[in-house]
């Protein structure tokens, strides 16, 4: 069994490697927006969210929007795609540490135990995890939000709808016996290397997908429509568990793209930020 500490692998570069300022980063990310209504203030206790894992300077607002709007528990299942291409095609780590400039972060070791129990295809592996910033840059809004959560890390390297749909449902099943709120987080960005208007068009049909709850729809329109959407497959074992558990409604939070920081509207990538509840 596991029990190293995951080393921080793009500290410095998606996001401050100083402590000081990330924690500073992470603050105003999740700040009140000056339009923000009593409405929005008012905290979600969501079962799923997908959120975006650019490089802060990029996507940290939309993320942000999503962890300010919800009341967060202290256990986590974060979900990412697999861009390094290393390690089995779904990658769990059951025990041992994450680290961070802002401190370790446990792994939820009964929690991950008892999924591998449900899914033999949840093979353990640090090697799909080592390099993979999808979910790393995640864990410091929660060390800020939420001091002393747990998490269970999981790499989606598959595309197969049935092994999704099977994940799904086994992390549906094992978050509902947890006894307490668990929050099953998607890393996900959007649209790739497109213009803006085209990539806002593409978008738009995947995240009507994922606010119709609809998993199959959402894997139907990425392929048939030809998102290149790196997180469609975390998305879709997010709301294949949710449903599971109940899940009725879904809120857009905050949409940007990369255009709107730099400028360059000619290729951008695509951010969404949703909760399901």
């Amino acid at each position: 069994m596991p029990t190293a500490v995951r080393q921080p692998a793009v500290a410095g570069r998606f996001y401050p490697g100083n402590a000081q300022h990330l924690r500073a980063a992470v603050e105003t990310f999740t700040a009140p927006a000056a339009s923000a209504s009593p409405e929005t203030e008012v905290k979600i206790r969501a079962l799923g969210c997908v959120v975006p894992h650019a490089g802060y300077m990029y996507s940290g607002h939309v993320a942000g929007a999503v962890y300010r709007r919800l009341d967060l528990p202290r256990r986590f299942v974060i979900l990412c795609p697999n861009h390094t291409g290393m390690g089995e095609p779904l990658a769990i780590m059951s025990a041992g540490a994450w680290q961070t400039p802002l401190g370790e972060v446990s792994v939820d070791q009964p929690l991950a135990q008892r999924l591998k129990s449900l899914l033999p295809l949840l093979s353990e592996d640090q090697a799909a995890h080592r390099y993979e910033h999808a979910l790393e840059v995640q864990l410091p809004f929660l060390q800020v939000l939420t001091p002393g959560f747990q998490f269970v890390p999981i790499t989606v390297g598959t595309g197969n709808f049935d092994v999704l749909s099977a994940l799904g449902v086994v992390v549906g099943t094992a978050t509902a016996e947890a006894g307490d709120p668990v929050l099953v987080i998607a890393s996900s960005d959007m649209n790739h290397y497109e213009n803006d208007s085209v990539t806002r068009v593409k978008d738009r049909r995947a995240i009507d997908q994922l606010l119709a709850l609809d998993p199959r729809g959402l894997y139907d329109v990425v392929h048939q429509a030809d998102i290149s959407m790196c997180g469609y497959g975390p998305a879709v074992v997010m709301l294949t568990a949710v449903r599971k558990r109940g899940a009725t409604c879904a809120e857009l939070v905050r949409y940007a793209t990369s255009g709107d920081v730099s400028g360059d509207r000619d290729m951008v990538v695509g951010y969404a930020g949703i909760v399901v509840y």
